[in-house]
């Protein structure tokens, strides 16, 4: 019997010894991804900081300050005043989570699990307040003070994902406001279907090299781009505004938990899990090879400075075959 207890009390020291050690590995594993993430967002500063400090005015449209935005240029900032913040969203890159995200921390706390709270309730921007909303000198004061953060993506894999999103998928507003007009001017189809149900129904849709001579189209560029294809730099002013974080859809999720332990909210909100149909960064070879090469080149220059700005590599492949 006293062997027995012996016994038990051993496997007993060993399992706590057992527990104690897997709780620091756990803690050393917890610090080292948070380092590599703390390393990254120094990285990513820092390059903004050289390329802004190089030539503002190019990477700003020839903006010189904060006063030179007015009205809609500021309508892709949200912020939230109980926790400091202030999101800039740029569209096809995460930004329906991180509305949900904002959306349940505007409403206070007990806090909703923003995977409950439906992406047509969070794109209502009625439901946020807006940075455009507030007063010149509020405006100001919380853009100096608050913790400012944005989520940028590949400008190409961004340009997919939007294309597969407005142009593959139903889309009533964007077949007649956009479709229509690029499968007349670029897709060989004089009479298309005037309703996006006729459309669908027949399968009739622009096709991506279509969406791309669309946007090199010199008319086009006459006014500012839709904002689903619209330059990342130029939604959210990383030389004229100091971003305190900028994550990478690339590392989506160990950035979303670096942030919110930042923002002293990781016990309180979970980000939502990534969409599984997300467009891959691997095919994008597959998706330009319909595109002519000086199509491509054309295009990388339209979208350089995204690339540059925000660290991502130019897509040699496409533009040197």
């Amino acid at each position: 019997m006293a062997k027995c207890k012996g016994f038990q009390l051993t496997l007993g020291f060993l399992g706590s010894i057992f527990l104690i050690t897997l709780s620091f590995y756990r803690q050393d594993v917890l610090h080292e991804k948070e380092e590599k993430v703390r390393h990254l967002q120094n990285l990513r500063k820092k390059l903004i900081k050289e390329m802004c400090d190089g030539d503002k005015e190019a990477f700003s449209g020839g903006k010189t300050s904060l006063d030179d935005m007015k009205g809609k240029e500021l309508d892709n900032f949200i912020v939230d005043d109980a926790n400091a913040i202030i999101y800039c969203y740029i569209p096809k890159v995460a930004c329906t989570n991180w509305k949900r995200v904002m959306f349940v921390l505007h409403f206070n706390k007990p806090y909703l699990d923003p995977s409950s709270v439906s992406a047509e309730l969070v794109h209502n921007t009625k439901k946020l307040v807006l940075l455009s909303s507030l007063p010149e000198a509020e405006m100001k004061a919380k853009l100096k003070h608050y913790t400012k953060f944005l989520f940028v993506r590949d400008p190409f894999v961004r340009l997919i994902s939007a294309y597969r999103n407005k142009f593959q998928e139903y889309n009533k507003y964007y077949y007649e406001n956009f479709g229509l007009d690029i499968l007349r001017l670029y897709g060989n189809e004089l009479y298309p279907p005037e309703t996006a149900e006729e459309a669908f129904a027949s399968g009739i849709y622009p096709s991506f090299h279509n969406f791309i001579q669309y946007l090199l189209d010199p008319q086009t560029g006459q006014q500012p781009f839709e904002p689903h294809w619209r330059q990342m730099h130029h939604l959210c002013q990383p030389c004229l505004i100091e971003y305190d974080f900028v994550g990478h859809q690339e590392t989506l999720q160990e950035d979303a938990e670096q942030l919110l332990r930042i923002l002293n909210l990781e016990n309180d909100i979970k980000f939502p899990p990534s969409n599984k149909n997300m467009t891959k960064p691997g095919s994008v070879l597959d998706w330009f090879k319909p595109v002519p090469l000086e199509d491509r080149r054309k295009l990388y220059k339209l979208y350089e400075q995204d690339f540059r700005l925000f660290g991502y590599r130019k897509p040699s492949k496409l533009l040197d075959d």
